[in-house]
């Protein structure tokens, strides 16, 4: 019944189904270790960012490495100084709420003549990414209060900041690009600004906000991809067996339409053997 399932034909499509069957497995089981990396994720920023603020110098100084950052980002700092208004960059391609922008990221000078790159915030995107005046940093000494995040490197792709000179704007916030145009040993990582005393005037910058903690659609996406397994799973072999049902029965009315005899009336080797024609000769002859 299921002969024809061994055919080179059929056995391609099993193949085939099996390939996608790995396939969709492997995707849910991705989904489900994102969604245990971003558990873990949301787990140490919260564990992190419910340690009580401490000066950045005490928590990650300018003579520590960018490796030593890994152990403290998310971690709430304060930072009292004045801005360097004049080594000021802008982060390209950064969103709010829909909106293009990008980040205006300001090295704030502290008392032990160090200093820590500040994410002001994010800013609308104005033609040349033309930074307005009204932006600017307030002047004189202020304190400010937000979380540590690290310093943002250019992965596998992405677009690639010039090495040398001095720039204005950045693909991404990235310390180390910054310490090549300014003077003062910065700390290694960003101080991502939730209050400043004294405030911004005016509307803009916009402070970005502590990193989301959802989940995502991780669990959503695994649980598509294993039901898109079971279809594939159960339905193949349906397929299998109404094709099997199929051939056999078309096989079996093969075999009725082949099984009449040539003579006879009834079609089955009853009938006069000699057939109407052979008859009506005879009487002819009578």
């Amino acid at each position: 019944m299921y002969r024809f399932a061994l055919k080179p034909r059929w056995l391609l499509s099993h193949l085939l189904v099996l390939v996608l069957v790995v396939v969709m497995v492997s995707a849910g089981l991705w989904q489900l270790r994102r969604l245990a990396d971003k558990r873990d994720f949301n787990a140490l920023v919260r564990a992190r960012s419910d340690v009580a603020a401490a000066p950045v110098s005490e928590v990650l100084p300018a003579s520590a490495g960018f490796t030593d950052a890994e152990d403290v980002v998310f971690r709430a700092v304060t930072a009292s100084g004045a801005y360097l208004a004049d080594e000021q960059v802008a982060v390209r391609n950064r969103t709010f709420e829909g909106k293009a922008g990008s980040w205006l990221l300001t090295p704030l000078l502290l008392d032990d003549g160090s200093a820590v790159v500040v994410n002001r915030g994010w800013v609308p995107l104005q033609a040349g990414l033309e930074i307005q005046p009204e932006w600017a940093p307030p002047e004189g000494r202020v304190r400010v209060e937000g979380l540590l995040v690290a310093t943002q490197t250019r992965g596998r792709f992405g677009t690639t900041d010039p090495a040398d000179g001095r720039l204005d704007t950045l693909a991404r916030a990235d310390v180390g690009r910054i310490q090549r145009q300014v003077d003062q040993d910065l700390v290694p990582a960003v101080l991502q600004l939730d209050t400043q005393e004294p405030a911004q005037p005016g509307d803009f910058p916009v402070a970005v906000g502590p990193p989301e903690l959802s989940e995502g659609p991780h669990l959503n996406y695994a649980g598509q991809w294993f039901i898109f397994t079971t279809i594939a799973l159960v339905g193949y072999p349906l397929i299998l067996r109404r094709v099997a049902r199929n051939r056999a029965a078309d096989e079996e009315r093969a075999d009725e339409d082949g099984d009449g005899a040539p003579g006879g009336r009834d079609g089955d080797g009853d009938g006069d053997p000699a057939g109407p024609d052979a008859r009506v000769a005879a009487a002819a002859d009578a």
